[in-house]
C-alpha cells in the first residue's frame, strides 16, 4: 500500500459536481462488503440483512458485545456513496478499506434521505438513522489527510460524503447491482 497515491484536495474538490449528480429516488447497490473480523473485508455478490445482526456475518454485533457496550441498532449498517469512494479511491479494489458495508449510487444528502427515510434494496428494507458517520484515523491512514478533511469539511458533512448509518427494518437479501429505492419516511402517510 505504500505505492498508493492519495487524491489531492484539488482533485477531490473537482469531483464534487459528479457526486452531486447521484440519483435522488432510485439508485444502485454498487458493492457489498462484510467485515468478519477487525481489518478483514469480504466482497459479496449477495448478503442477508437481519433485524438483529444487520449484515449477517459482519462483526458489528460481536464487536459491540465484546466491548460490553449496549448494542445500538441505529449503527447496524454503514452506507457510503459509490461516487464519493470512487473519487477518493479510483481503484475499486480499495473501496472496502473505507469500512462500510453498502456502497450505493444514490444521493445521500440529509435533504434527500433524512433520518427515518426507508430504502428498499433487494427484498430488504432499511431505515436511515440520525447517528452520525464520520471519518476516523483509519480512514485518513488508508486514503490520506486530504480525504479525511474533504469528507469531514462543512461541505462534506452537508453532502454526507462520509456516508450514513442505517438499521434493518425488514429482513431480506440484497445483491450487488440491485436497485435501491427511496420509500416514505417512517410514520409518513
Amino acid at each position: 500500500m505504500s505505492n498508493v497515491v492519495h487524491a489531492s484536495a484539488a482533485e477531490l474538490e473537482a469531483g464534487l459536481p459528479e457526486i452531486q449528480l447521484a440519483p435522488t429516488s432510485e439508485g444502485t447497490v454498487e458493492l457489498i462488503v462484510r467485515r468478519p473480523a477487525e481489518g478483514e473485508r469480504e466482497v459479496l455478490d449477495e448478503a442477508e440483512l437481519d433485524l438483529t445482526q444487520g449484515l449477517v456475518g459482519d462483526r458489528w454485533l460481536a464487536t459491540a458485545r465484546s466491548k460490553g457496550e449496549p448494542v445500538d441498532p441505529n449503527t447496524q449498517l454503514t452506507l457510503m456513496s459509490a461516487r464519493v469512494i470512487a473519487l477518493i479511491a479510483p481503484d475499486r479494489e480499495r473501496w472496502p478499506l473505507a469500512g462500510d458495508q453498502l456502497y450505493l449510487d444514490l444521493d445521500l444528502r440529509p435533504e434527500n434521505v433524512p433520518a427515518g427515510t426507508r430504502l428498499a434494496l433487494g427484498s430488504a428494507v432499511i431505515e436511515v438513522t440520525d447517528e452520525p458517520h464520520t471519518g476516523c484515523a483509519k480512514f485518513s491512514a488508508r486514503f490520506g489527510s486530504d480525504a479525511i478533511r474533504f469528507v469531514n469539511s462543512r461541505t462534506g458533512r452537508a453532502l454526507r460524503l462520509r456516508g450514513m448509518n442505517a438499521r434493518v427494518v425488514e429482513p431480506g437479501r440484497v445483491r450487488a447491482g440491485d436497485t435501491i429505492r427511496k420509500l416514505a419516511a417512517a410514520g409518513s402517510p
